[in-house]
């Protein structure tokens, strides 16, 4: 049996939780040194002792744990979890159907009622990202609901356990037939090689689906291309499919030279064609502003946050100079793609940072079209954070 431990709930914070809001914060909580083993079933009180809601301890970054209830008393069991995955598959039947796309989120945390941990769908393969040791304690039972739920060939698993998110090295193997490596996925018709054995990431991050295919369908026909932080070249495949003259991707890391050769390969793009550089963004910025290099489309998707020898970079705090130093190298009437994973400020504030760069610059702009997460990618609207992704479409007005 699982031991469940009652918190209390501070009086100013009792009425978001009676409102829906998932995620049980550290400062939310008067008691919280009580808890003790991540997987303990929490139930949530306020100072009158009225229920609030019913989740699990799970510590993370962003807290103590999930409410995953509002029903007083209901087990976190296989029929639980088979009811909220099912749920989750029939928002999702026509992606299921879609034989352009066979990757995509099937399960997102608390956006579809279970915080802490995702299912993701490659091609008949699963990926469950945990993101705590309290929700992995359940891994049987929600291993056992999917078997009830999906067919799947095989399931991988990513462990985020640690304060930081970070993940946790092992063999990801989980059990069913393993995926070739590579796995070839498809996405809006685009060919991908995803592998699902080989850390932290797989080849491609689903959340951007619908902002490649902008680009591909809209934007990139007769442009020079320019894709920052390009990590396997995903934007910059859709873009040479799209009729781009040229794409150039510039990422810091060694892996990306040979992942990005093999996404073009399996597209049937000649990567001597294109130009793919080992470089630190910034350092390349200042190069192409020295040579006046201009680009018709500059594509920036940076993490939220980022080292390397010389520089750090915070989305929160250094978004602007980074639109900066893209508009110097951008052709007038060209368009710069702005995008942002950062969870702590929303689309306004993003905005903001936009034009911010655009008035320090003397520069006009006009926004075309603006992007968030994908539907597969469930949210609430009681927990805005957890719509991370903001994306704007720029053009540089002359």
């Amino acid at each position: 049996m699982r031991e469940t431990i009652t918190l209390k709930v501070k009086n100013k914070y009792s009425k978001q939780y009676k409102n829906g809001y998932p995620l049980i914060t550290k400062e939310a909580i008067i008691n919280g040194k009580e808890l003790k083993e991540e997987g303990a079933l929490i139930d949530l009180v306020d100072e009158s002792n009225q229920f609030l809601g019913r989740g699990y301890y799970g510590n993370q970054n962003k807290g103590y744990g999930w409410v995953v209830s509002q029903r007083e008393g209901e087990e976190m069991n296989v029929t639980f979890f088979t009811g909220r995955i099912q749920r989750a598959l029939q928002k999702r039947l026509h992606l299921v159907k879609d034989q352009t796309t066979t990757a995509y989120r099937l399960f997102n945390g608390e956006g579809d009622g279970i915080g802490g941990f995702t299912i993701e769908y490659f091609a008949g393969y699963l990926v469950i990202n945990w993101y705590s040791q309290g929700i992995y304690s359940f891994k049987d039972d929600i291993i056992a609901a999917i078997r009830v739920v999906l067919d799947f060939k095989g399931i991988y698993e990513k462990k985020r356990f640690n304060t930081e998110g970070s993940y946790v090295e092992d063999d990801d193997f989980v059990t069913g037939e393993r995926a070739p490596s590579p796995l070839l996925i498809k996405e809006n018709g685009v060919n991908f090689a995803v592998h699902l054995n080989d850390g932290a990431m797989v080849g491609i991050f689903l959340d951007q689906r619908e902002v490649r295919k902008a680009i591909r369908d809209k934007y990139a026909k007769g442009k020079t291309v320019l894709n920052t932080f390009s990590y396997t070249g995903a934007f910059s495949v859709y873009a040479a499919l799209g009729g781009a003259t040229k794409t150039t991707s510039v990422d810091l890391a060694n892996r990306s030279l040979p992942k990005t050769v093999e996404q073009f390969k399996v597209n049937d793009i000649d990567e001597k064609t294109q130009s793919i550089l080992v470089e630190e963004v910034f350092h390349y910025f200042k190069y192409a502003k020295r040579k006046n290099l201009k680009f018709d489309m500059v594509i920036m998707d940076p993490p939220s946050f980022a080292r390397s020898k010389k520089v750090t970079f915070r989305a929160a705090k250094d978004y602007t100079s980074l639109v900066s130093d893209a508009i110097a190298i951008t052709e007038k009437n060209g368009m710069i793609v702005a995008s942002t994973n950062c969870s702590t400020f929303g689309m306004d504030k993003f905005k903001g940072f936009i034009d911010q760069a655009f008035k320090e610059n003397k520069q006009k702009y006009k926004i075309m079209e603006e992007f968030s997460l994908p539907e597969d990618f469930a949210t609430i609207k009681e927990f805005k954070e957890g719509n991370y992704l903001k994306v704007l479409f720029v053009q540089l007005l002359s």
